[in-house]
């Protein structure tokens, strides 16, 4: 078969609602892969960068949440994009790479040469055709894309040491105690269906280990939990860590931004991160204006063309407005997110926060924070239907659903 004719499938994992729950409250309302970042769901920057994928077959997206919840946003995207996009939810936990392997029949319907595997919760420039393309030269089963980061944060992360020249991977430790690498695993692969005959292997192995256990009167004594099952695999630990320095897999560095989304503090620097991509990949999507007919705009501004904004209201940076949200005269609004039916009023002032669906800021108030987005009260959150009354400052704070608040409140946690 000629490269040409070479299918593509994409796998991205989605995770499910017991792994979002460092996303409240925001992530009570919403499947945290349908959250809107620089006005798409976190989900679409992923699909839309595998559109840039030549002979691309289908993209299915793996989790546990119930199908219902994805639905209607695998129809509209399948449909916008023209890719053919695809749910599939998990039974139980398989790991990353069994869950790969869970669905393994469907992946290879078409037949691909290679298949894509990506987190997610990550944000970056998913540099998709140009990794396939190294990844082909390198011949190997699978390529890893990775990032050099500060030594002090490479052990929140899975580090390698590649060679310098072949790109080969020849060491890979998962969140280490000591120093390795400053290069990490950014959580975006391409492998060969072989992949599949490795992630049985390990499978059978651990199985075999099941069996042998079994009967050795002093194992059986052992508590059964702390068994893992034979087709629970993980890819980092069990996949990249032993094939490592076998010449079967190899790194693709990326110089561009990578960042894990895990917070909604993280999903505000996400989203000035993707609004700046915009400006390249897709500039029709962001705002303009200079105060006479519309808004004054200043940098990256995402609004969705139902939100209505006064012409003295002052938008930016890092800014996205969504769908029915009003934005009043004087309005002051930056480095934020403002999500679906907000009203902000008149002369109201809001910086470093994300402002919840259908929740509403008086008169002359200010939402504000410090925009430290690593911090847990770095950026302020107000959750659903949530009423400031007028004059009313909300500085450093998270405000669960359905509150009211007439006095001004500084770093608490109203729940």
């Amino acid at each position: 078969m000629g490269s040409s004719e070479e299918k593509v499938v994409a796998v991205i994992m989605v995770g499910g609602p017991t792994k979002g729950t460092r996303f409240r409250p925001l992530s009570l309302n919403v499947p945290k892969p349908l959250f809107p970042l620089a006005g798409q769901p976190m989900v679409y920057h992923p699909i839309s960068a595998c559109k840039r994928i030549s002979n691309l077959a289908q993209i299915y997206l793996v989790g546990f949440y119930e199908e219902r919840e994805f639905a209607m946003y695998v129809a509209s995207v399948s449909n916008e994009l023209r890719v053919p996009v695809r749910y599939l939810r998990e039974d139980k936990p398989h790991g990353s790479a069994g869950g790969l392997y869970n669905f393994r029949d469907l992946i290879m319907e078409d037949n691909p040469s290679h298949i894509f595997l990506l987190n997610c919760d990550v944000c970056c420039s998913f540099p998709l055709p140009e990794m396939l393309e190294a990844h082909k030269r390198f011949g190997g089963m699978g390529t890893i894309l990775v990032i050099k980061v500060s030594a002090e944060s490479a052990n929140q992360f899975g580090e390698l040491v590649a060679d310098p020249v072949t790109n080969e991977l020849l060491h890979y430790t998962e969140k280490p105690e000591t120093f390795v690498s400053d290069r990490i695993n950014c959580g975006v692969y391409v492998f060969t269906p072989d992949i599949f005959t490795v992630i049985q292997g390990v499978s059978s192995r651990r199985k075999d280990r099941a069996n042998l256990r079994c009967l050795s009167s002093f194992e059986a004594l052992q508590s059964a939990t702390r068994n893992t099952p034979s087709d629970f695999v993980r890819l980092d630990q069990d996949i990249l860590t032993p094939f490592a320095g076998k010449k079967q897999l190899y790194t693709y560095e990326t110089l561009d931004f990578w960042e894990q989304i895990k917070t909604p503090g993280m999903s505000l620097k996400c989203s000035a991160l993707y609004l700046a991509q915009f400006r390249f990949s897709s500039p029709n999507l962001l705002a303009s204006g200079d105060g006479t007919k519309s808004a004054t705009i200043i940098g990256d501004v995402y609004i969705h063309p139902s939100a209505k904004v006064h012409p003295s209201a002052k938008i930016g940076p890092n800014v996205s407005i969504s769908a029915n949200a009003r934005i009043g005269a004087g309005v002051r609004l930056i480095s934020c997110i403002i999500l679906d039916g907000v009203e902000i009023m008149e002369n109201a002032v809001v910086f470093h926060a994300i402002v919840g669906w259908k929740s509403s800021i008086g008169k002359w108030s200010r939402v504000q924070a410090e925009g430290d987005y690593n911090a847990k009260l770095g950026i302020t959150i107000l959750g659903e239907a949530v009423a400031v009354e007028d004059e009313v400052v909300v500085t450093s704070s998270i405000v669960l659903p359905n509150k009211t608040l007439n006095v001004s409140v500084q770093e608490e946690i109203l729940l």
